[in-house]
């Protein structure tokens, strides 16, 4: 059954300008940074950073696929070495360690991958005593988001938002005490996809993520002091 029409997302430029008004509190504020969750986090959270006026970075998330069905979640790494297991994943689907480790470090190799692809010689932004607001399309298992709320916690920012256009409640509700304010406004009580909600859900190139980085960081840095 499809969404009703007033509900349902155009497209991922779309969903970030609908997360733009619950989250105006903290425009203009040059202790926020926005934090994307590549790909498809890319063009939500670039959208919502333009908007407020506050940087744009990333964190680097890959969840960790059964072997048998890949789009379902066992788990998630992110940068700086965390990992999040989904128990219930992993009973429903039981794995091996050799092959949960071969997904490990297959998913390990992509997240680097990515993190020279996308930023390059760039350094990452510091967060320590920073608001940062972590972004992605959407939560379905919420594994990809708790390893990113944990990744970025070990860097001590001051706050920790999470904001993202569809989830389902019990996975929005299993994450909220995780972080001091969680934003989701579409939460339909069968999920069926995150897909599902977005009229157009192609899948997120390297190209485009590089080229909304490249076009955030350049006005960032056209405002920076000398």
């Amino acid at each position: 059954m499809s969404p009703p029409s007033n509900i349902v997302l155009q497209d991922r430029t779309a969903a970030g300008r609908r997360l733009v008004a619950p989250l105006l509190a903290y425009a203009h504020r040059p202790e926020v940074i926005v934090l994307a969750l590549p790909r498809g986090g890319v063009p939500v959270a670039y959208e919502v950073a333009t908007a407020l006026d506050v940087r744009l970075d990333l964190l680097l998330v890959r969840k960790l696929g059964v072997p048998s069905h890949e789009e379902f979640a066992m788990g998630a790494i992110a940068s700086g070495g965390i990992q999040i297991l989904n128990e219930q994943a992993l009973r429903a689907h039981p794995i091996d360690k050799v092959a949960f480790d071969a997904v490990v470090a297959q998913e390990t190799r992509e997240l680097l991958r990515r993190e020279q692809v996308y930023r390059g010689t760039r350094t990452p932004v510091l967060l320590k005593d920073q608001v940062v607001i972590l972004i992605d399309d959407g939560l379905a298992t919420g594994a990809s988001m708790m390893a990113a709320i944990r990744a970025a916690r070990a860097h001590a920012p001051s706050r920790i938002v999470v904001a993202v256009p569809v989830g389902p409640p019990e996975t929005v509700e299993a994450l909220r005490s995780e972080v001091d304010e969680l934003i989701c406004p579409i939460m339909p009580e069968w999920l069926m996809s995150i897909g599902h909600w977005y009229m157009d859900f192609s899948q997120t190139s390297d190209a485009q993520v590089i080229r909304l980085l490249h076009r955030a960081w350049a006005k960032e840095d056209c405002a920076d002091p000398p």
